[in-house]
Parts: C-alpha cells; structure tokens; sequence
C-alpha cells in the first residue's frame, strides 16, 4: 500500500511504438524512436527499429537474449550514441541534449548498481546530490520514497545487508527521487520469488496510476508482460517484429496466449550466438567505465 505520508508531484509521460506496427500523435507521446540503428564492428545490435510511447502508458520491450532490447535502452538513456536514426525522449534528443534528457528518466538496470558499502539513506542521498536536488526537497523525498517501498526502518542498514527483493525496491525508490517523467526497468524482477516480484509491480502500478509516470520495461516472464504492460514490442535480431496489445499480438500469430505468441515470432532456437554478442557489448561498457 502507499504511505499515506507520499506526495509524489504529478507529471505527464509518453512512449512510442514501432511505426509499421503502432502510430500515435507525436503530441501524444513522451517517447518517438525513428529508424534507431546501433553496429558494433561485427554486428548490428539494433537494425531501424521505429516505435512511439504514450503518455503515462506502462509498456514492454520483449525478446529474446540479444534481440537489441538492453542496446535500446542505452541508446534512449544516453550511454551509447545510434549509428543512425534519431530518438526524442521528453522532447529532447538524447544525443544532442544528454542532461535534459536524464533529468527526465529513471532507470533500474539490469545488474546492481548500489553501493554495497553504504547505507539505504546514503545510497538515495548520493543520488539527490548528483542531480542537484535542493537539500530540503531531497530529504523529504528520501523519507517519502523509502517509506513508500517499505524501507524506512531500514534506512542506516548497509545494503550489503540486505535481500534482493529489498535491493531493487531501493533501486526503484532511488530511480524516482528526482521526479523522472520515464522509468527503465530492464529485466527488474529477474531472480526475484514471486511474491516481490507482485510486490514490486504493485508499488509500480500505483504510481502509473496516480501519477502518470510512464514505465518502460524489459522482462523474460511472459505471463508478467501480459499481465502488466498495456502494450508491448517484440524485438528480435535487432528489428521489431510485432507490436501491439496481448489480444492484437494473440490475433496477428494465431495463438492463445503472450508466450505463445513471442514464441511463433521469435522461434524456439536458443540463441548462443546473440549471447556471445550482449557479452561483448557488456564487456565493452566495462571498459568505458574504467576510462572514465
């Protein structure tokens, strides 16, 4: 439940679709990707995906390992710049005007990302400081946000202490100190049991809900995508291969269910040969940050 204490400032969000599949008004949208293209020296992660997301709509990015869904992410989130194609995220290229684009999004990555040695509190407090949060309204988002994913009591615990589950609902509270209009959740559930993972989607239903905040996910659980998301996008070798609502997906393949669906789409092959690819594209980010 939320804490009757939380106040969250409303804002407004969109997301776009691809466009052989999904067209909304770019009034309509907080989100407008066109012919997006990222090539590696060897391969193209991502190959002219065009897609728009609406205000406030919570959508799903669905493929399997190394379809290109983590290279958009990035892409949309200022860590890798497109070989090609534009992007308009809040109004803003995130090529041309990276910190107005980040002051606009939140993200939950994939891999950890807090820092064990700290505590709860210090882990949001660090955050507020990096995106210039007035001390006042940063400790008064700190406590509100803690409290809303039930960790204040929590709060001078190192992390290093604490469960999964209680590490992305950090991550999540620490993903929405800075009133972002867009939230990136790749693959936040993964490894969580299944009450957290419901716990979680909670939390994050009723912020869509009583806010507005667009929530733009990534996930390998079917039956979660088809309960939550509005709209999804299946993605596979780098292009969008479908697009739609669990009903449309069901009807354009024929088949009863999301997974089903995702699965005519894509195939059954395990694809070993795109993991070895997603391998190196993270080894390159971790090259990047140690140039840094």
């Amino acid at each position: 439940m939320m804490s009757d204490t939380l106040y969250l400032i409303p804002y407004t969000l969109y997301f776009i679709p691809h466009t052989s599949y999904l067209i909304h008004d770019p009034m309509d949208s907080i989100i407008s990707v066109k012919n997006l293209t990222k090539k590696f020296d060897d391969f193209t992660a991502v190959d002219g995906i065009s897609f728009d997301v609406k205000k406030g709509e919570i959508f799903a990015f669905l493929g399997p390992n190394g379809a290109g869904k983590s290279t958009t992410i990035k892409m949309l989130t200022t860590l890798l710049t497109p070989t090609g194609g534009t992007i308009l995220l809040d109004g803003h290229n995130p090529v041309d005007h990276p910190n107005e684009v980040r002051r606009s999004f939140g993200i939950v990555f994939q891999d950890p990302s807090l820092d064990d040695e700290l505590t709860a509190w210090e882990n949001m407090e660090f955050h507020g400081v990096f995106y210039h949060m007035p001390k006042p309204l940063r400790r008064e988002r700190i406590e509100q946000l803690l409290k809303f994913v039930e960790l204040w009591e929590r709060k001078d615990n190192l992390v290093k202490e604490f469960s999964g589950g209680m590490k992305r609902r950090l991550e999540i509270a620490r993903g929405l100190l800075h009133h972002p209009k867009v939230l990136f959740l790749d693959e936040p559930t993964l490894g969580l049991d299944p009450q957290t993972r419901n716990h979680m989607w909670n939390y994050l239903k009723e912020l869509n809900k009583t806010e507005g905040i667009t929530v733009f996910f990534t996930t390998h659980y079917m039956e979660e995508a088809a309960r939550i998301a509005q709209r999804i996008a299946i993605v596979d070798h780098g292009k969008i291969v479908a697009s739609g609502t669990v009903q449309e997906l069901a009807s354009q393949t024929q088949t009863q269910s999301l997974e089903d669906a995702f699965l005519k789409l894509t195939g059954s092959t395990i694809r070993d040969e795109e993991v070895g690819a997603i391998d190196r594209l993270r080894q390159g980010a971790k090259m990047w940050r140690g140039k840094r």
